[in-house]
């Protein structure tokens, strides 16, 4: 009897962490994905972050308009001195998006001249199978 509560409550300790660890490497992918997408933005690249964003995305606002507001959102800030994670959803369902597969993730980010903004970027699995921005936003 010991032995089978044991058992239980260490499964019970142990399942919320391979969960968490689970859902890591689910979320890996799209985190990697962004890590890049977010080196484009950092470099002035708005072009190509838009050809390399989902179909929703660059169906949602065209080329020039995304370059456009970009620039007049990152210009001012300066540049990325640093940028750390600070959260990752993985969700089925956004307001306002098709359900689908999304990534959501925050940073805290630290530009030239504004010490103290959160970046939220979200992932979708596209339908070529490739995680893709979906939406971008700065606080």
């Amino acid at each position: 009897m010991n032995l089978l509560v044991t058992l239980v409550l260490c499964a019970a300790l142990c399942l919320p962490a391979a969960m968490a660890r689970a859902a890591d490497n689910e979320e890996a992918p799209a985190i990697a994905a962004a890590t890049k997408w977010l080196a484009l933005c950092d470099a002035g690249s708005y072009a190509d972050s838009w050809q390399e964003a989902s179909s929703f995305f660059r169906g949602a606002i065209t080329e020039k308009a995304w370059a456009d507001t970009l620039t007049g959102i990152r210009k001012p800030l300066g540049a990325v001195k640093d940028r750390t994670r600070q959260s990752s959803m993985l969700t089925r369902s956004l307001p306002g998006a098709p359900d689908g597969s999304y990534v959501v993730l925050t940073y805290q980010t630290e530009f030239a001249n504004k010490a103290n903004a959160l970046e939220t970027v979200t992932f979708l699995l596209d339908k070529d199978g490739s995680w893709r921005a979906a939406g971008y936003f700065i606080k």
